[in-house]
């Protein structure tokens, strides 16, 4: 399986890049500066560009059976201007699976179910712009054909793979603190693969 990863120099996208490797997935990462992946592997093809360049995408894209990205928002939307170039090209180019990185702010809120944790009392953000830019993407996705998963960890300190993590589907697991970079890649490329929560976010921590 040949498999498009997004944000493969990030600190989740990195654990999912070794993991995909592992499993002998042919991987094509679209980073914008080719310096910060040091890696040789057959199986990796390291493509320099930009996801918000429709141009840039479309080459990533030719010949992949599915999408995994592991974005950040950078204060400059974009997941959201990612997700306004990349959905119309998957559903072109009939490519059906992907999974993204979102977070814990775009899951439902326990103390009113009508609206989502980062604008509930739940809520610890001291701004709201990084959780602005994923609602917009699950918006986009949640309008599109394809078969998406967004995972959505809480608070999130480099760590490594337990596997000994909690999960549920559109909220965030109760009394849940905290997940490892590690539990959240493990989960994701998983997920990739097993379709539990096709067109559903997911909540996971600990």
């Amino acid at each position: 399986m040949k498999i498009l990863l997004l944000g493969a120099t990030g600190r989740v996208g990195s654990i999912l890049l070794d993991l995909l490797l592992e499993a002998k997935c042919e991987v094509v990462a679209l980073v914008r500066d080719q310096q910060k992946l040091n890696i040789n592997h057959d199986a990796l093809t390291v493509l320099q560009g930009n996801t918000v360049n429709e141009t840039d995408l479309e080459l990533a894209l030719k010949n992949v059976d599915g999408v995994i990205s592991a974005l950040n928002t950078e204060g400059e939307n974009i997941l959201s201007r990612t997700m306004e170039l990349l959905i119309p090209l998957l559903e072109t180019n009939k490519i059906n699976r992907i999974v993204t990185i979102g977070t814990a702010g775009i899951l439902q809120s326990r103390v009113d179910p009508t609206i989502l944790r980062y604008l509930s009392t739940e809520s610890k953000r001291k701004t709201t712009t990084a959780a602005i830019d994923h609602e917009k993407s699950y918006n986009m996705l949640h309008s599109s054909q394809l078969n998406w998963t967004i995972v959505c960890p809480t608070y999130l300190p480099e760590g490594p793979i337990t596997k000994k993590y909690r999960i549920e589907k559109d909220m965030l697991p109760v009394g849940s603190q905290s997940i490892s970079t590690g539990d959240t890649a493990f989960f994701t490329f998983n997920e990739f693969f097993d379709c539990n929560f096709s067109k559903s976010r997911v909540g996971i921590g600990y």
